[in-house]
């Protein structure tokens, strides 16, 4: 090949790479609220991926005469592709045994089979789908056959690309950012008092609002059913009993799902353009962040920390409930591929 060709075919898949890159750090900066993210997050590393390459390629006569670092990437390498190998069996052992930790510590109710349900039909469809290629002996069976394992394909890659969304969405450079209000998110209480779960959201924001000196401690949550007084008024409770002044709070008490808390939270704002926080348990914080994006409120998301083996379950819990938020774009998806599909089988059949 020659010389200038080569070059320039190495510059251009330089740039290509470069430019995955930076399609991630756009998002991130500009609207890291949606699933763009998590997308832009792979496209990222596959173009490190790249550059990684092209380093090899371009340095491959300096690493043939320096055994030890070759051995060294060749290692990595090993290892790297016994992960990818690896990552299915790990994920389903994963899910299946923080799934039976879910049931012994928190009972046996449907919300809390989630992890368990999702290792077995995972590993049912990494074990048994396989072996049902022999439907693919006829057009009918070839046909349901791609369709239903490209709608599964579909599930997991979404459920992947929320994951990677909900935790690049967790990271932030600090906690100070000058925020004008910190809205704290209710979750369910026992008579008059806080849960646990609602007590770890209290403490991230009340440690948000030490480190926002001008910020406002909106609690946000009305009252369920067993619930003596509204959530936000135990909310208040808790932050006052931990030296909260009283001129920093401000209390929201009709809410009852978080779309509500967002709303009625945005009632209490008095600026135009305030800088606002988001806080509620980890897992659930990318769901409320993407409501809040369409409801065109500004805001960035902390999460308070939570049992591992409860996240995972929980995890699922909220791809479900984003899935329910956007399902017509997904139907439609689904139906699109479909198609696609149908019309591959199709075509040959007219062809030839």
């Amino acid at each position: 090949m020659n010389p200038n060709t080569q070059f320039l075919i190495l510059r251009g898949i330089q740039l290509f790479s470069l430019l995955l890159i930076g399609i991630f750090v756009y998002v991130m900066v500009k609207e890291p609220r949606t699933l763009w993210s998590g997308v832009s997050f792979l496209f990222a590393l596959a173009g490190l991926g790249i550059l990684f390459l092209l380093l090899i390629f371009r340095y491959s006569d300096w690493l043939q005469a320096h055994t030890p670092i070759r051995f060294l990437l060749l290692l990595l390498m090993i290892l790297f592709m016994l992960a990818v190998l690896l990552f299915p069996l790990l994920l389903v052992l994963t899910f299946f045994i923080q799934g039976i930790q879910v049931l012994r510590r928190e009972g046996l109710r449907p919300q809390n089979l989630l992890s368990l349900l999702f290792a077995i039909l995972l590993f049912a469809y990494l074990i048994f789908w396989p072996q049902l290629g022999d439907w693919q002996s006829n057009f009918a069976g070839r046909t349901v056959y791609a369709i239903v394992g490209l709608w599964i394909a579909y599930g997991l890659l979404l459920f992947a690309i929320y994951a990677i969304s909900a935790l690049l969405n967790l990271i932030h450079r600090r906690d100070s950012q000058n925020f004008d209000y910190i809205v704290v998110l209710g979750a369910g209480i026992r008579g008059e008092r806080v849960t646990p779960l609602l007590a770890a959201r209290l403490d991230r924001g009340i440690a948000l609002l030490k480190k926002n000196k001008k910020a406002l401690l909106i609690l946000s949550g009305g009252q369920g059913p067993g619930e003596d007084i509204t959530e936000g008024e135990a909310m208040a409770r808790y932050a006052l009993s931990r030296r909260v002044p009283p001129e920093k709070i401000l209390v929201e008490k009709q809410s009852r799902n978080t779309r509500q808390n967002l709303e009625y939270s945005r009632e209490l704002m008095e600026r135009t353009h305030p800088r606002v926080a988001v806080v509620t348990t980890s897992y659930h914080v990318f769901r409320a962040l993407l409501l809040a994006r369409r409801m065109h409120l500004p805001c960035k998301g902390f999460g308070a920390k939570t049992k591992w083996y409860y996240t995972l379950n929980a995890l699922i819990r909220e791809y479900v409930g984003y899935v329910s938020l956007s399902y017509r774009l997904h139907i439609f998806v689904l139906v699109l591929l479909s198609c696609l599909v149908l019309l591959a089988n199709i075509l040959p059949r007219y062809l030839h």
